[in-house]
């Protein structure tokens, strides 16, 4: 197996992994020590992992684009300990929300809001995962973290048996099955996560995904899995695009830091940066105070 591959290959997480099962089963297949991943999904949920291989990883705490879109199942009339269907049961009752007043109260979680996490999750408290001191029985006091929702929509409601779809874009660090509880919250009835694929995450949408299944079978049919590897700079779309001559290329490979003039550089903008033959070299930003072009990352 060729270990100098370098690229982003989105992965359709299946239901049941972590994402770090995910890294580890890729590790058994590409034979690739050096991967991570943007954006944790809990096991239960499906959809766009985007995994990030050889010097790609260094890639995954800068990405420009942390939204990210969702589509997720509920059930109003239900509480569980950790908001979704898999937790343990605490307050059951029969619910009555019109679709009407439904669709009227999803209304609050639009735009940027406060979200407190869940004690069922990956955020670390005095240096301990939340979900740890959750398994032990305990609660502890949580601070709000500000989050922002661009769009939610019902897509589906069932008022028989209180049961919809949803779908949300949202902002990096948001928890859809806190949403949902907070919307059975503000409904007076409760309400639990029943299913959650994300489809879409930095920039990359669940129609490039591929299953760890196909993975496989693209290596154990000596195809590789260069085909459907997504270029580092993919990641960087967002950012303005410069090339280098080839003097300036060279300067720039020996770590000079070079003149906004001499790149045509706009100050305070951060730039993907290209040599002279097209070759992605990384990351640079602008400085209007020194009128420097300074390194932010290399991917050489």
């Amino acid at each position: 197996m060729n270990k100098e591959l370098n690229g982003i290959i989105v992965i359709n997480k299946p239901k049941g992994f972590t994402s770090f099962d995910v890294i580890a089963k890729l590790r058994g297949v590409l034979h690739i020590k050096r991967l991570g991943h943007a954006g944790t999904l809990d096991p239960m949920a499906t959809g766009v992992l985007p995994v990030f291989v050889g010097k790609a990883t260094k890639a995954c705490d800068i990405l420009p684009n942390n939204e990210k879109s969702y589509k997720a199942g509920f059930k109003l009339g239900v509480k569980t300990d950790t908001q979704d269907i898999t937790g343990k049961i605490i307050f059951e009752e029969r619910s009555s929300v019109t679709k009407e007043k439904l669709i009227n109260k999803i209304k609050l979680f639009l735009g940027e809001t406060e979200q407190l996490p869940p004690m069922y999750s990956a955020v670390s408290v005095g240096g301990k995962r939340l979900y740890e001191l959750a398994r032990e029985g305990k609660e502890i006091e949580r601070k709000p973290r500000k989050i922002y929702v661009e769009s939610i929509e019902i897509t589906e409601f069932d008022e028989q048996s209180q049961t919809g779809d949803i779908i949300i874009h949202c902002s990096k660090g948001t928890y859809i099955r806190t949403i949902i509880h907070d919307l059975g919250e503000a409904l007076g009835t409760g309400g639990v996560l029943t299913s959650l694929e994300r489809t879409s995450s930095s920039g990359y949408d669940i129609s490039q995904s591929h299953t760890l299944d196909e993975v496989k079978s693209l290596i154990e049919s000596g195809k590789g899995i260069e085909g459907i590897l997504y270029s580092i700079d993919s990641a960087f779309d967002l950012y303005e695009k410069i090339v280098l001559n080839q003097k300036h290329t060279t300067l720039y490979k020996n770590g000079v830091k070079l003149r906004l003039e001499q790149v045509g550089a706009k100050g305070g903008n951060t730039y993907r940066v290209y040599g002279n033959d097209n070759e992605f070299l990384g990351l640079a930003l602008a400085d209007k105070k020194s009128n420097e072009f300074i390194i932010k990352k290399n991917f050489f």
